[in-house]
């Protein structure tokens, strides 16, 4: 995210434009405020490869915290800010995070951290959009660095992020790399390579992010938006009205969007759709999870052939991409790799053939460790060692294709037969009374794990048995036997994350081994937690 070249040339440009109220942050801006928490840095004692921490929304402050710390050598590391207390401080702990950046909103879970001992390396901790002066041991952000130098540190050097993911087992673990070999100012291989070949940003491109920046994705975006001179729309939180109001208002010409939002976007009145100009659009960049084939179908009737759906991992183990005249080809695919060799093995290691599923691994990635887990390395390695995975199954087809089936954690076995819930999902989000949906499996006497199919209504569908069994008879009409759900509980809403990603864990935690009754004997279920948020917030976005 180094934009000093950008603030020399035109410093009056803007760099992030918030939405919602329209509040511009310019280049100069940008650049000098990153120069002075890069002093405040070196002032701490902060020298490279120590490690910082952000826990925050999507906020301007955000971007200039990371831009900071990669002019200044260090590793940082973004906490969801849907974090809860056990989740924020196993983070914070386990990737020494020095320094803190938060919110006067979230000061309260920190402190309770502070408090139980449980971050003992944070020395300082800084707020931002304070109403009145903290008190110890939290510091405001904007006093904390109103006194420091604008200008570059002396010593400027290649920081990079350490992201969490939770991989396929435990707890979340860092993803660590060694520092770049390279001065801040210098051209950077994998971003722009990246950006060549799929994000197309430069001086003439308006982002628009709507997505958590704490996840890979929008983060990587926002870093190549930054450095090549684009101008960020950065967007709170989603709502999708808005979201048509600024591709129109700010002639947004990029974007990446999650699935979800498409399906949010396209559950939009026609009325409301059509009262937006999206004709500015020349690159949205799909990723975070797969996109069930009648909804990127849509989206490309309506938005046009600028949707490229990228798949990859936090780990950057391989990155696959397909354009919107490719998947009309090939429809499900997530295209044909980039960066990365793929093979789909069996569970004996063997190579599948074509068509055939199994797990997916990358040969030929970048060298990374899992901070302070060396071990774990064993789960993401093929027999020879070489080859690594973010646990998802898939298979390539006769041209080198790749399409995905399912995470291996999400199958269910029902009856010694493997069944992907995405496909029933990607089925079931079809129906026009269908909001959301979410499908996972619960115990079974005689199959071992049956479906159970967790439906959001549109507003005003009433949950009755009548639109349970059309529901039923939907799935039957499009899926095989073994694939429907008997039954569709009816929820107020489904535990996604901030990134737009379904919760599998929540799902599992709230209706698997439930000893109080039968989750298959009933049409009606009580509504999950509002709010509710679990360690699978703090993965980044495969």
């Amino acid at each position: 995210m180094y934009t000093t070249s950008t603030a020399r040339t035109a410093p009056d440009k803007p760099a992030i434009i918030f939405e919602p109220g329209g509040t511009v942050v310019t280049y100069g801006e940008l650049d000098s405020r990153a120069n002075q928490l890069a002093h405040l840095f070196r002032s701490s004692g902060l020298q490279s490869g120590d490690h910082v921490a952000i826990y925050l929304d999507n906020h301007p402050t955000f971007l200039e915290f990371c831009s900071a710390a990669e002019r200044s050598g260090l590793y940082y590391t973004c906490v969801s800010a849907q974090a809860k207390l056990d989740e924020l401080a196993y983070v914070v702990d386990n990737c020494d995070a020095r320094l803190l950046v938060t919110s006067e909103a979230r000061a309260d879970v920190v402190r309770a951290a502070i408090e139980d001992g449980r971050i003992p390396h944070v020395e300082r901790i800084l707020l931002v959009d304070t109403t009145v002066a903290p008190t110890a041991p939290f510091e405001s952000y904007a006093e904390a660095i109103a006194a420091a130098p604008t200008t570059p540190i002396a010593d400027e050097q290649s920081g990079t992020w350490m992201l969490y993911s939770s991989g396929t087992t435990g707890r979340p673990k860092g993803i660590l790399r060694p520092l770049p070999a390279l001065r801040p100012d210098e051209p950077q291989p994998f971003l722009d390579l990246i950006n060549s070949q799929i994000f197309q940003m430069g001086p003439d491109r308006v982002y628009l992010c709507a997505s958590p920046t704490y996840h890979v994705a929008p983060l990587s975006q926002c870093s190549v938006a930054l450095r090549a001179g684009a101008t960020i729309v950065l967007m709170q939180r989603f709502d999708p009205i808005l979201y048509l109001d600024c591709i129109e208002r700010y002639r947004v010409t990029n974007a990446g969007p999650v699935p979800t939002m498409f399906v949010r976007l396209l559950k939009l009145p026609d009325e409301i759709r059509n009262r937006y100009d999206v004709s500015s659009l020349k690159r949205v960049v799909h990723q975070s999870a797969p996109c069930p084939v009648e909804v990127k179908r849509a989206m490309i009737e309506w938005w046009g052939p600028v949707l490229l759906d990228l798949y990859g991992a936090s780990e950057s183990q391989g990155l696959a991409l397909i354009t919107s005249e490719e998947w009309l080809e090939h429809p499900g695919s997530v295209g044909r790799t980039v960066y990365g060799v793929p093979h789909v093995l069996r569970d004996d290691g063997s190579e599948c053939g074509v068509g055939e599923a199994g797990l997916i691994y990358f040969e030929g990635t970048p060298a990374f460790e899992y901070y302070k887990d060396p071990g774990h390395m064993a789960d993401i390695l093929d027999p020879s060692g070489t080859m690594t995975t973010a646990g998802d199954f898939g298979y390539l087809d006769a041209d080198g294709y790749l399409y995905l089936t399912e995470r291996r954690a999400n199958v269910i076995l029902r009856g010694g037969v493997n069944i992907y819930p995405r496909e029933i999902e990607d089925v079931l989000i079809g129906h026009p009374k269908v909001f959301d949906v979410g499908v996972c499996g619960v115990p079974h006497e005689e199959y071992g794990e049956d479906l159970l199919a967790l439906v959001q209504l549109m507003p005003g569908v009433l949950p009755t048995a009548d639109v349970s069994a059309e529901l039923v008879a939907y799935c039957n009409d499009r899926l095989s036997r073994q694939k429907c759900p008997k039954v569709i509980e009816f929820v107020s809403e489904l535990p996604r994350l901030a990134s737009g990603k379904l919760s599998r864990k929540l799902l599992r935690d709230a209706y698997r081994d439930n000893g109080q009754r039968d989750p298959l004997s009933s049409n009606r279920c009580a509504p999950l937690s509002e709010g509710a948020t679990s360690e699978d917030d703090l993965t980044t976005v495969e």
